[in-house]
């Protein structure tokens, strides 16, 4: 296995581990827009969840495009 490949890994262990630790409870129909909650902010520990798990994303696109090239 490649660098690339060790990093895809875990990076995608670690963001699925962050997105299921979130703490948003929405349901279905808060995707769809009945949901009250819509307008609210990220803070504290919630944002820097959000934050991680987009920095993880990336991070784990990137290794994937770098794989491939490779």
């Amino acid at each position: 296995m490649t660098l690339y490949n060790w990093i895809t890994l875990i990076s995608m262990a670690l963001m699925t581990i962050l997105i299921l630790v979130q703490t948003r409870g929405a349901s279905l129909g808060a995707g769809l827009g009945s949901a009250g909650e819509i307008n609210t902010e990220r803070r504290g520990s919630d944002k820097t969840i959000y934050q991680w798990t987009i920095l993880l994303a990336l991070i784990f696109s990137i290794s994937l495009i770098l794989s491939v090239i490779s």
